[in-house]
């Protein structure tokens, strides 16, 4: 059984609040073996940082974990994110072939799994994983908040 501290939500959310320092969107994404739990990839968005409107947390840990293996499908492993992923993320999140999906907020305005465009409703959609919305939603919820109060002063 994983310690809450290790939980990879958790970890998720200190990759957010990395996002955050650095004057990114506060997200950050996790990816795990299935079985183990192991953390294969860890990321946060750096568009800003990278100058590449790709550069989202979850594109970027899909990167680092397709590298880590050797191999672009990442079936047996679970991605989890600080905010429901774009389309852009939730096509690669199938794409990649992940087993489960977790993540924290939901985005009423630019969210693809749950919200707007769904992508894994589409017929187009080859795989679609686990997914498990509202994951410590309050703390990722707020960090972004926060973040975007921020930005109005």
């Amino acid at each position: 059984m994983q310690n809450k501290m290790n939980h990879p939500m958790l970890i998720a959310l200190e990759q957010a609040k990395l996002a955050f320092d650095e004057e990114e969107v506060p997200v950050g994404a996790v990816i795990t073996a299935s079985k183990t739990g192991k953390i294969i990839a860890k990321a946060h968005n750096q568009v800003r940082q990278l100058n590449d409107p790709t550069a989202h947390a979850e594109i970027l840990a899909i990167r680092s974990a397709s590298n880590s293996i050797g191999n672009s499908r990442l079936v047996g492993f679970n991605l989890f994110v600080t905010l429901e992923p774009c389309a852009m993320c939730a096509y690669a999140i199938s794409l990649a072939r992940l087993e489960k999906l977790v993540f924290g907020a939901y985005d009423l305005k630019n969210g693809g799994v749950e919200h707007g465009s769904r992508v894994f409703s589409n017929l187009a959609c080859n795989h679609v994983p686990e997914i498990i919305g509202g994951g410590d939603e309050t703390l990722a919820s707020n960090l972004l908040k926060e973040f975007f109060q921020l930005k109005r002063l």
